[in-house]
This record gives structure tokens, C-alpha cells and sequence, in this order.
């Protein structure tokens, strides 16, 4: 049959079922998914070394003929060995395969073999043990010579079967429709896509790469921009509830809340202030630090709006950090008989004069009617069953985790065809204001750097293995002051191939092994709603002495009595990430500590924990994870939602600024797109592809 960029992944050679169900695992449906699924890294093989100048330790590859290739039989491990001689004009080297018995049938004295791989070394002098190996003059180059792509992968399946498929299909991308104008194309300074999608994944040199990644950056940069700057378009044509300053019970509000506010939050409370008084909507991003206090600047703007006898709805990405700000707001604004509402998948509750209500429809009554004046909730809140009276202010926390179409959905709530509310973004990601600004051209930004008076700096220290026992010790003694204790993991299951520590492993472990005479729990994200709830609670009352968890602690989450965050395998989470987990703790008037466990020696892991443990500004760190890293792997998981980030660099601010620009003349041409017919169907393909993260 004839293949297309449509056609199923299974119809391609020597992809049977099982290969199918892999590459499914990873994305992978179709024919054109696998062209889009592009490298993380690359191994540079671009030069040939002579064998005589092979060192241990090199990362190499070398040509040269096969002198001698044979199996034996290991006596102490009982292992198939393949030992080969491979020479070229200037010497001979050793290569050695273990358990893999067929290589000797398909390499023979006389083939001409391209080895890469790590040098090693031993009493005959330098050899390769288990190099990737091609026969030259057979298709060979591609897992051996060069610059040769890695991807991320599931387990069961190999890079080589990746290249090969990639490799096989790879003349498919001219049959890719540039979407994006020639126009723009040409004046900056693009490669076209069919040739941008050949070079990310098999460069001959470098500066192919940085072509390729150049416009397949610009293509998801731009798409963000055409997203958010459509929006501001289409916001500029209706007017917003005017939503006057109450100065007065403002002041008396403040005055109440038990501390003092900084200065960067007054600043960014009075700009929120005057952007509700006027009738253009408001589409503001608040920006902090972790801790820096968003939550009660936000605060301050439902209330007012709450007193001009308005509604205000404040979005997060978790029922966990909805339970939190709702009963936190709950405690606030009960004092001045505001009736607020908390809306999930799963539940549904008002808070009205100190009693309860619980039935959903009732609930939803409450607030079509308008009696409820705040409301907090998942994604929910933009289901069809919720309507408003007169929403005029949208919040929605952690702004990365929704994508445009998620904010536009809920804004459009405001109960009037007319008008719209008005909408804050919040978010944590440490981003400069520079980039912020071009991230999200519909929005305007204000950002809290300066950290609430009385903060402890949080003292983190990196644990290798050999210091497990002493920080055991430590929680202990912390523990027995009535402190409690964070215990973050990669994974929930044990994954003894990974090697990587798991929820579940740490769990049993600390439980049973080393505080067997304490209360530890679990929580992850495969666990029931109201279960995880419930022990959140217990967590926050100190019923719980330590909590064992995945990322899903990584938003939000506020209790003041914890005061030690631990991370298992923290080499493997992102500078931010980390940061998010370390800003869990500190919370309260006690002394935090967070430590980074790890047994790996590798240097750059070690350096770039060492960059945390030195420093608490999340904007140096995101920077420092930058240099360290590479753009791909800065927030890990997190890079989803700026949204869908595969290649892209939330920190190229000159590609972000070329992509606005670009966008801000298109729309200033024609605010249809009609102009370009390829490019409008590609935004309504957008449209319809956004789903909730």
C-alpha cells in the first residue's frame, strides 16, 4: 500500500503489534506524529578517530575492518560474549558484546564496521564494551556516524528502531503544507518545514540543527502568539463591568488579615485596582516566586469585586489546591458575609452565613442567581452547567497549566453578551518580565520578586547516599519538636529497571525500615479524589508526621507546620521543579530545610543541585537550569502547558520577539487571516485540538 502522512504507525515495516502498542505509549498514532516527534539530544560522532588515538573515556567513533570475531562463554557469570579485533591503518581495537550471540552472525572477518560508543580500557589497553555498530556500505551511518539523534523512549522499545522508521518515512515531510506565510518565511530567515522536519532529526552538520531548531522554535512560538494576540483583538470589542475601588473597607480588610503586605504586592494590588475601575476588560499576569504571597493580592480583588455586588471565580489545576484556597477564602471573607463556592468535577459546596449547602444543583443555583459573589474550582468551571449572574473577574492560578482556549471558555461566562470579565493570570514559573511579556502578548505584567517580611531562607543541602542516616536522624529530632516532613519521589511504582526511588518503595521503606513508631501516608495522583483530600486534611491538622508524594505537591500546597522537604532522586526534576517542591516548606515561623537526595556522581547533576542549594531566587535558577540543562528540559513537565513545547525555549526572547512581531503585522493586515487560507485553518485546528492538561 501506498504510505501517506496519515497512515497508521502499524502499516509500516517491521512494525508488528507490540511495536505499535509501544510507539502509541509514546505519542505516536500515525505516520505524521512520528515525523513531529522530534530528538531531545544528540551524540556528536561528526569526527573519525584513528584507532591509535583512542583514550579511555572518549566518546567516539572509529571505522575499520573486522581482523577476528568469535563467542565464548564466560565461566563466572554464564554470559554469552562476542569479542572482536577491529583495525585500521594505524592499530587494532578490542570490542567486546555481551549476550548477544547473533552479532557474530552477522558481522564476518573482512566486514567493514563503524563503531561508536565510550572508550574503556583494561589490561591490553583501550577497548569498546557494547559500542552501537553498523556494517558500512549496508545503509550504515545512521546510529554511528555523525550527529546522531536520541529520543525519549518507553521501555521495550531501542533508538535504532526509531531512527530506521524515522529514516524510512523521512521523504514523506515534503508532503507537509507550509502553513506559515512565505512572506514571513523569507524576511526571517526560515528554513522551510518539509526541510527544518529532515534536519532535526538526521543533521549532517551542526548549523543544520540550529536551522532546523530555529523554525520549528518560531513555529510553536508563533502559534502561541497568534492564540494570545486574537484574544486581546476580540477583548478590545467588548467592555468590562466597571468595578469601583471600595478605599475604605479595602483598608479595614488589609488591616485584618494578620500581617503586613510587601511592597511589590501593594504595587501589584493597586494595579489589579485600577484595571477593574475601568471598562476595557483587564488581561493582567500576576508573576512570583514561590511564597511571594499572589494568593492574597488576588484576595484583595475578589473582594472588591464581591462588594460592588459582583462575581469573582478563581481557577486552579487541582482539586487538592481548590480544597486549599477555598477553605482559606472561606476563613477571610466569612466575616463580611460573603457566601463563597467551591466547583469540582466531583463536588460541589457554598459556605453561606456559616451553613453548608451540597447538592450541585442547588449549588449552581446559587451562583446563576448571583447570591454566590466568589467561586473557586478546577476546570470545571468551564463546563456548560455552570453559568454566572455577572462574572466580572476571572483568576486563574498557575497560568501555564491551562492553555488559551481554557481562559477564553471561562472569560466568555460573564452572563452578558455584551461584556466580559475581567482576567489575572497567576503564576509561579520564574520568567523575566521581558519574556513574560512575550509569552503572553494579550497580557499585561506585574510581578512580586519581594518575599513577605519574616521569611527564614530555607537551609537545602545536597545528601548523597552515604548521608542518608544522619538526615533520618535529623527528621527524627524535628519531628519529635512537632515539625512535619515533605517526601517527594519521581515515580508512584517501583521501577527496579529505572533504578529510580517510587512513592510506593519509599513509602514501605520509611513506614516499616526507619520510623516505624510514626504516622507517614502516601499520596499520588492515582488515588481516589476524596481519599487524597483526606489526607491532605490530616496532613495540614498534624495527624500525619510525614507525607510521601509525586509532583503532585508541587502547586500550592500550604502547610505552615511543615518544615522538611526531602527529594529522592532529585537529579532528576528540573532547577524550577525543585524550587516549586522547596517553596512547600518555610511557610510558617520555624527554621525549613530541604534536602536533595542523590547517588549520582555524574557532575553536571551534582553542579546544578549544588546551584539550588546556594541559591532561593527562582529567577536565577530557571536562568542557571538554562545554561546547565538546555531549553528542552527546564521545567520538565511543567513545559507542557506553555503549551506544548517540544523545541521551543521559553528563554530565546529574540525568537519570541520575531514571532510577535510577525504575528502583530499579520493582524494589522487582515484580522480574518483570510489572507492566508493555510495559516486560518491551522489556528481552528488549534482550536479544536486544545484539551485540558
Amino acid at each position: 500500500m501506498s504510505i501517506t502522512l496519515s497512515t497508521s504507525i502499524k502499516e509500516l515495516n517491521k512494525v508488528g503489534a507490540s511495536t505499535a502498542r509501544l510507539l502509541r505509549l509514546i505519542g505516536v498514532e500515525v505516520v505524521e506524529d512520528l515525523l513531529f516527534y522530534y530528538p531531545f539530544r544528540y551524540d556528536d560522532f561528526t569526527q573519525v578517530t584513528p584507532i591509535i588515538a583512542l583514550r579511555p573515556g572518549m566518546v567516539t567513533n572509529v571505522v575499520g575492518f573486522v581482523e577476528l570475531i568469535q563467542n565464548k562463554r564466560s565461566p563466572v557469570k554464564r554470559m554469552n560474549i562476542t569479542e572482536a579485533l577491529i583495525s585500521d591503518d594505524t592499530g587494532m581495537v578490542k570490542v567486546i558484546w555481551f549476550n548477544q550471540p547473533f552479532i557474530s552472525k552477522s558481522v564476518s572477518i573482512g566486514s567493514k564496521l563503524s563503531i561508536s560508543g565510550n572508550v574503556d580500557n583494561d589490561y591490553s589497553g583501550p577497548l569498546f564494551k557494547s559500542p552501537s555498530f553498523e556494517i558500512v556500505g549496508n545503509g550504515g551511518g545512521t546510529n554511528t556516524q555523525g550527529l546522531v539523534p536520541n529520543y525519549h523512549l518507553t521501555q521495550g522499545l531501542t533508538q535504532k528502531q526509531l531512527r530506521f522508521l524515522i529514516n524510512q518515512i523521512l521523504h514523506l515531510s515534503d508532503n507537509f503544507h507550509d502553513w506559515l506565510p512565505w512572506e514571513i518565511i523569507e524576511r526571517s530567515g526560515l528554513l522551510p518545514l518539509p526541510e527544518a522536519i529532515k534536519k532535526i532529526h538526521f543533521p549532517k552538520v551542526k548549523s543544520d540543527l540550529t536551522e532546523a531548531k530555529k523554525r520549528l522554535s518560531f513555529n510553536e512560538l508563533f502559534l502561541i502568539q497568534l492564540q494570545s494576540q486574537a484574544i486581546a483583538i476580540e477583548s478590545k470589542e467588548y467592555l468590562a463591568p466597571i468595578i469601583k475601588f471600595k478605599q475604605e473597607e479595602t483598608k479595614s480588610f488589609v488591616d485584618k488579615i494578620g500581617f503586613t503586605l510587601t511592597n511589590d504586592q501593594k504595587k501589584a494590588a493597586w494595579q489589579i485596582i485600577q484595571d477593574l475601575e475601568s471598562d476595557k476588560p483587564m488581561m493582567r499576569l500576576l508573576e512570583g516566586d514561590v511564597g511571594s504571597g499572589k494568593t492574597i493580592t488576588a484576595i484583595i480583588a475578589m473582594y472588591n469585586v464581591a462588594l460592588n455586588d459582583h462575581q469573582a471565580v478563581l481557577m486552579v489545576p487541582t482539586e487538592i489546591l481548590a480544597h486549599q484556597h477555598f477553605n482559606n477564602i472561606v476563613k477571610m471573607l466569612a466575616p463580611y458575609n460573603i457566601d463563597v463556592a467551591l466547583v469540582t468535577s466531583k463536588e460541589s459546596k457554598v459556605i453561606s452565613s456559616n451553613e453548608e449547602v451540597n447538592k450541585k444543583n442547588d449549588v449552581l443555583k446559587l451562583i446563576s442567581e448571583g447570591t454566590v459573589k466568589v467561586i473557586i474550582g478546577t476546570h470545571a468551571l468551564i463546563q456548560t452547567a455552570v453559568e454566572f449572574k455577572n462574572l466580572s473577574l476571572a483568576i486563574i492560578d498557575e497560568q501555564h497549566r491551562f492553555g488559551v482556549e481554557q481562559r477564553k471558555k471561562l472569560i466568555e461566562k460573564s452572563g452578558d453578551d455584551k461584556t466580559m470579565p475581567h482576567l489575572l493570570s497567576m503564576t509561579a514559573t520564574p520568567i523575566p518580565r521581558s519574556l513574560a511579556l512575550a509569552i503572553y502578548g494579550d497580557l499585561d505584567v506585574s510581578i512580586i520578586k519581594e518575599m513577605p517580611k519574616g521569611r527564614k531562607k530555607i537551609l537545602t543541602q545536597v545528601i548523597p547516599e552515604e548521608g542518608r542516616s544522619f538526615a533520618y536522624r535529623f527528621i527524627k529530632e524535628e519531628i519529635d519538636k512537632g515539625r512535619q516532613v515533605f517526601v517527594v519521589c519521581p515515580l508512584i511504582d517501583i521501577s527496579d529497571k529505572l533504578g529510580v526511588k517510587s512513592v510506593k518503595e519509599e513509602y514501605r521503606k520509611l513506614n516499616e525500615e526507619v520510623f516505624p513508631e510514626l504516622k507517614i501516608e502516601m499520596l499520588h495522583g492515582k488515588m481516589k479524589k476524596e481519599e487524597k483530600i483526606e489526607i491532605m486534611k490530616d496532613f495540614v491538622s498534624n495527624k500525619i508526621n510525614i507525607l510521601v508524594s509525586t509532583s503532585v505537591i508541587e502547586v500550592g500546597v500550604d502547610v505552615p507546620n511543615s518544615t522538611i522537604m526531602l527529594i529522592e532522586g532529585s537529579e532528576r526534576f528540573g532547577l524550577s521543579q525543585l524550587h516549586q517542591f522547596r517553596g512547600r516548606v518555610g511557610r510558617g515561623e520555624h527554621q525549613s530545610y530541604c534536602f536533595l537526595f542523590t547517588d549520582s556522581n555524574q557532575e553536571v547533576a551534582l553542579t546544578r543541585l549544588n546551584v539550588l542549594a546556594d541559591c532561593d531566587d527562582g529567577f536565577a535558577l530557571a536562568q542557571a537550569d538554562l545554561k546547565l540543562r538546555g531549553p528542552g528540559e527546564v521545567y520538565g513537565t511543567m513545559q507542557k502547558g506553555f503549551p506544548e513545547l517540544k523545541i521551543a525555549s521559553l528563554f530565546d526572547y529574540d525568537l519570541m520577539k520575531l514571532a510577535k512581531n510577525e504575528v502583530s503585522q499579520l493582524f494589522t493586515q487582515d484580522k480574518s487571516l483570510s489572507t492566508w487560507p493555510e495559516l486560518k485553518e491551522k489556528s481552528e485546528e488549534m482550536k479544536k485540538a486544545v484539551h485540558l492538561e
